[in-house]
């Protein structure tokens, strides 16, 4: 009986050992900075926009390059042109990396420009990176009288935007002052499906928007023509972008040109995630690191290729040294674009 008794604890003990040997590492009880924490993922606009769709799909891939691997959970905060998540971010997240967001790309220029309501500053905030850099276009529905950039300059046409802060508002607000357009702006949107939503019913009849976000959200309607092109505008020609012409191929004038280019900065800024100032250097890293790992990632870039994105990054430290250039821009330029724009 005793013999029998020892076999079955020697069995027993080989089974464990066994069990142990082939559990998952995953498995194991998570250790790091982040373990057992959940990180919030703040999205400057409403649901179904660009900046949602970026927002929501780096969340649902960064935790697992976090030490710890975190539970990322999204968490919606328009208002402003994301001025309102870029205020929170800056003044009330806490300082310990479990806060990250994504703001609007022409957010940071807002205190440069001095825009009311943007309550930080730009050179302070902590930058992560951006999945993409942008191009601009500005596009009318093919039932509108203007077809094209020269139409603009003749008749009206009426666009919706997401408030100031955004392109969606800066950018038609400022051709209009410096150039001469006839674009009707229409406030009130909280993204810019919500003015896709508005052009199908026939309420406006454009926007100004990202390509990379407009063709993911309707393809058809640039495949089939339903909308014209009328420009495009960034920091380049976009050459995937072959039948729209290029802004800057309008302007003669070279302190036109050095206006479009300053208002048109934020192109380079792409779809920027940042953290609150002030990080303790260690976190930084760890936040930047797992950023440019999940640009790596190849479920995230299956999950980006799905979506219709493009993936185009840029580190932390780029957008870090953009911004900085973008703040030396000389103070008439800088004054001249923001009283257009407010």
């Amino acid at each position: 009986m005793l013999q029998h008794i020892r076999l079955f604890a020697l069995a027993a003990g080989s089974f464990a050992v066994l069990v142990s040997a082939l559990t998952p590492a995953a498995a194991q009880p998570a250790t790091g900075p982040f373990a057992g924490k959940s990180v919030q993922m703040i999205i400057g606009f409403g649901p179904g926009g660009g900046y949602d769709q970026w927002g929501r799909v780096v969340g649902r891939h960064i935790g697992k390059h976090l030490p710890g691997n975190p539970n990322v959970v999204p968490q919606n905060m328009p208002g402003g042109g994301s001025f309102n998540a870029a205020n929170h971010i800056y003044n009330v997240a806490p300082k310990d990396g479990t806060v990250i967001g994504i703001i609007a790309r022409d957010a940071p220029l807002g205190p440069l420009s001095g825009l009311p309501g943007s309550r930080f500053d730009s050179l302070k905030m902590t930058w992560l990176g951006t999945p993409t850099t942008e191009t601009n276009v500005c596009f009318a529905h093919s039932r509108a009288k203007v077809k094209s950039f020269q139409d603009l300059l003749k008749d009206e046409l009426i666009i919706g935007n997401t408030g100031v802060g955004t392109g969606t508002y800066s950018y038609p607000r400022a051709l209009n002052g410096i150039l001469g357009t006839k674009f009707k702006l229409i406030s009130g949107f909280p993204s810019s499906s919500d003015v896709m939503l508005a052009i199908e019913r026939g309420e406006v009849d454009g926007i100004c928007e990202s390509y990379d976000s407009a063709y993911s959200k309707r393809s058809e309607w640039f495949d089939k023509g339903v909308v014209n092109i009328l420009f495009q505008a960034g920091a380049a020609p976009n050459p995937e972008i072959k039948k729209a012409p290029y802004i800057l191929d309008f302007v003669k004038n070279p302190e036109h040109k050095q206006a479009l280019e300053y208002l048109y900065a934020g192109q380079g800024i792409g779809r920027p995630f940042v953290a609150p100032p002030d990080l303790p250097a260690d976190r930084v890293k760890l936040l930047r690191d797992a950023f440019n790992a999940t640009m790596k990632d190849p479920e995230f870039m299956a999950d980006v290729k799905k979506g219709k994105l493009d993936l185009a990054p840029e580190t932390g430290e780029a957008l870090d040294a953009l911004i900085k250039r973008i703040y030396a821009t000389p103070k008439a330029v800088v004054e001249q674009v923001g009283a257009l724009i407010k």
